[in-house]
């Protein structure tokens, strides 16, 4: 093997951590920086103790390990071993340990110093997960502050090098050329109008007919593999074809990897499981669906789900590279090449997309006061850090300053997610730890105990079940168990049902049914989910949801717990409140007082409350008045009037929106004892006027004076709210003697005249009273003087004294 293209370099490498503590390596895919490194480092004066190998999934971590002990002709566990979740391999030989970057986090947090190690080799590091950005971190600040003489080894094959050496104090930066095999891409289209499973199955049989080698397929999810491997085998029966992904058995795994035995050609049908560290021997096309699935945090429904989008270019460009590793190689794509320069040029960092309470509490753990003063590629997010130590809060691992609590100390210390740790510490101390353990165990693997919504009788199933996967996840439940036992406190209470388990952990997703059908479900945090209804858990009337996937609005329970009314009753009364409600009733024009019992957004029961709380009443009507605008309110027409003055003075007082505004003011006082807007008029334009100080009433009177004085002494009011402006109406005769037309407002405006008759009937509307005077009048005398004999119709009135009498009653008057 000393062919491989990283044995160029890897002097150079050698060189530079003989003088620098840190470095970073760059080699494409195929140069063989994961297997032939860390051996190489063993032989190193300061290499006298372990040698940590962090990849990124379980499975390349176990290949990568088995092919380092196969170099060396060992067997896995001497030499070189490996560590993760629900598999481990090594002994007091091990020199070289791969572990998943998960695994290296809890090592780093149990002892700070790495005591006994002498190296850690971040793998693949461009993938930018969660845990390897963390690790990195952490080993940083404890490079910095304890261990001078560890060092630290960035690899990938498409990482921006320059970014990692500056975070690493300048580390040199070593870079290999790799080996370049021709690789030919094929672009074959996307096809919207055909299933994923049939356009891939459809894929690989041209693959199959036109090439020559085995054939990896990259496929988003395990479901999609199921039914591509099915389609296979009706239509290419000829084919080896080998599922690889996380929940296929090691054997299973082990079987993809590899060359088969018997020469016969595989077709392996991966997720991004295969897309770097793994070396597929034997590959050389590659098929790609163009597909990712990756988890993101659902901030609004609390949840990870699990997004499909469009795969990279990044990605695209390691899973075509499968294909050439060890030789001339052909990729297929399933979408076109002018749609290829608009795919995300990478996957966004875990550290943006992912739920940040595990990463809250390591850190809160660690010590770290200020997050953002660590070795970040990319500081976690403000926001998203904020909003995970609130819920840590809310479970009781931090305190109100966000220092890690004793409680917080012993979830830490649980290989879990600070949520179901907290559920099975709270299960160990009612002696419930096994259950606990293999509850939380069941939402962290998918595929344990078959599908279904279900998880107790996903539970009975797993109990069952047999294989290399099951036994070792019920050895890892057991461990997980004996863990928490240690840690907790028992006897505190007495054993509780599966569901109040799994509401310890999601409180926010206890949930009721909204129908009869089993299909929509309100969550106590106030999210919506759907169910489907053909599931068992349908039936129910109360469940608590592990799992879901999909948007906020409408997310699809994956996993979940039945409950019942009683066990709610019994066992969740710590989590019940009594809360006074009000509602609106727009029918009957009040608000309505409830007294509720509820859980969350669950309302358990309702009962009419006697004895509301006052001011929250007063507080309604005025929310009701605020949102529905001052016509619900009984306003009388003086009432109106003087806001309509108001208005035309310029009076801000009184606008309608200043007056919202003040409702608490100069509405409030008037609620009082109510439960409904049915204030008296008066009180409500007392109330109005109230709101205008001393110099707004005189500008007031002065600008929009409420009532028009006649020349015959009458008072007559004037109407602000008149299309043609301010006008006022009445008897023609009430104006005798006045020549000048009367305004009001400032600048001067004419005040728009409706005349009326002695019967007051309308005669004209004018804004010219002399031109009126001297022009129509005599029309009007001519139409009036027949009907209204008795009164007088002058032909020259602005010489006439004022007077609504008749003309006997003036002649009469006149001669006293």
């Amino acid at each position: 093997m000393s062919d491989l293209p990283i044995h160029a370099v890897l002097p150079d490498l050698l060189a530079a951590l003989r003088d620098r503590q840190s470095a970073v390596l760059i080699a494409p895919p195929g140069a063989g920086k994961t297997t032939a490194v860390a051996p190489a480092l063993l032989a190193e004066p300061w290499c006298t103790g372990q040698v940590i190998v962090l990849s990124p999934r379980r499975v390349a971590a176990r290949a990568a390990a088995e092919r380092m002990a196969e170099l060396l002709g060992e067997e896995a566990g001497q030499t070189i071993g490996y560590v993760t979740r629900l598999d481990a391999k090594r002994s007091a030989k091990t020199r070289v340990l791969v572990v998943t970057e998960a695994i290296f986090v809890s090592t780093i947090l149990n002892d700070p110093e790495l005591q006994g190690i002498s190296a850690v080799l971040f793998d693949e590091a461009h993938e930018r997960h969660l845990d390897s950005d963390l690790g990195l971190a952490l080993a940083a600040e404890a490079q910095g502050v304890l261990r001078e003489d560890l060092r630290i080894v960035v690899m990938s094959a498409t990482i921006d090098g320059s970014r990692f050496a500056s975070l690493l104090d300048g580390a040199p930066v070593v870079e290999s050329e790799g080996k370049a095999h021709p690789l030919t891409v094929k672009w074959l289209g996307a096809r919207p109008d055909v299933k994923i499973e049939a356009a891939m199955a459809s894929a690989i049989r041209t693959a199959w007919r036109e090439e020559t080698g085995d054939i990896l397929a990259f496929l988003p999810g395990v479901a999609q593999i199921e039914r591509t491997a099915d389609l296979l085998a009706e239509r290419l029966q000829q084919a080896l074809v080998l599922p690889l992904h996380g929940q296929v058995e090691p054997a299973g795994q082990r079987a993809a990897i590899r060359r088969d035995p018997q020469g016969r050609r595989r077709v392996v049908l991966a997720t991004s499981i295969a897309e770097t560290s793994l070396t597929l021997d034997g590959v050389s096309v590659v098929v790609d669906a163009g597909l990712s699935r990756r988890a993101e945090f659902d901030k609004a429904a609390g949840v990870t789900r699990l997004v499909t989008t469009r795969a990279s270019q990044a990605s695209a460009a390691q899973r075509a590279g499968r294909a050439a590793r060890q030789g001339p190689g052909v990729a297929y794509r399933l979408w076109e090449e002018a749609a290829h320069a608009g795919r995300p040029a990478f996957d966004p960092p875990e550290v943006v997309t992912s739920d940040l309470a595990p990463l809250a509490l390591t850190l809160a753990q660690w010590g770290a006061g200020d997050p953002t003063a660590m070795a970040w590629l990319d500081p976690p997010p403000v926001a998203a850090m904020a909003a995970a130590r609130g819920a840590l809060q809310a479970l009781g691992a931090l305190d109100a300053e966000a220092r890690i609590t004793a409680h917080g100390r012993a979830m830490a210390r649980l290989p879990m997610e600070p949520a179901l740790a907290h559920m099975l510490l709270f299960a160990a101390e009612r002696g419930q730890a096994d259950e606990a353990a293999q509850l939380a165990l069941l939402l962290q693997e998918r595929g344990l105990g078959g599908r279904g919504e279900d998880l107790a009788r996903r539970l009975d199933r797993w109990a069952g079940e047999r294989g290399s996967r099951a036994e070792g996840s019920r050895k890892l439940a057991v461990r997980w168990a004996q863990m928490a036992q240690k840690l907790a406190t028992r006897g505190k209470s007495a054993e509780v049902p599966l569901g109040v388990l799994l509401a310890e952990a999601f409180p926010d997703r206890i949930a009721r049914a909204r129908g009869a059908s089993g299909e929509e479900w309100l969550a106590s945090g106030g999210r919506g989910y759907r169910l489907d209804p053909a599931s068992p858990l349908a039936t129910a009337k109360r469940l608590v949801i592990g799992d879901a996937q999909g948007e906020a609005k409408g997310a699809r329970i994956t996993a979940a717990v039945s409950l019942e009314d009683e066990e709610v009753t019994r066992f969740l009364s710590h989590r019940m409140e009594e809360r006074h409600s009000l509602t609106w009733n727009a029918a009957e024009g009040r608000v309505e007082a409830r007294l509720e019992r509820r859980l969350g957004a669950i309302v358990l029961a309702r009962v009419p409350d006697p004895k509301p709380d006052a001011d929250a009443v007063v507080a309604k009507l005025v929310e009701v008045v605020r949102e529905g605008g001052l016509a619900l309110l009984p306003l009388g027409e003086a009432a109106k009037a003087l806001i309509v003055r108001a208005g035309y003075a310029g009076l801000e007082a009184l606008s309608e929106q200043v007056l919202l505004d003040g409702l608490e003011e100069w509405l409030g006082p008037l609620l009082a004892g109510r439960r409904d807007l049915q204030i008296g008029a008066g009180k409500l334009h007392e109330a109005l006027l109230n709101r205008l100080d001393w110099n707004e009433r005189q500008a007031l009177d002065k600008l929009a004076p409420a009532e028009f004085r006649s020349p015959a002494g009458t008072s007559h009011a004037i109407d602000y709210g008149h299309e043609g402006g301010p006008c006022v109406e009445l008897r023609v005769q009430a104006l005798f003697g006045l020549e000048r037309h009367p305004c009001v407002g400032q600048p001067p405006k004419p005040l728009l005249l409706s005349l009326t008759s002695p019967g007051d009937k309308p005669i004209q509307t004018t804004a010219d009273l002399p031109g009126f005077w001297r022009g129509s009048w005599r029309d009007v005398v001519k139409d009036m003087k027949g009907r209204y004999p008795k009164h007088r119709w002058p032909d020259e009135p602005w010489a006439e004294d004022p007077s609504l009498k008749t003309k006997n009653a003036f002649n009469a008057q006149k001669r006293t």
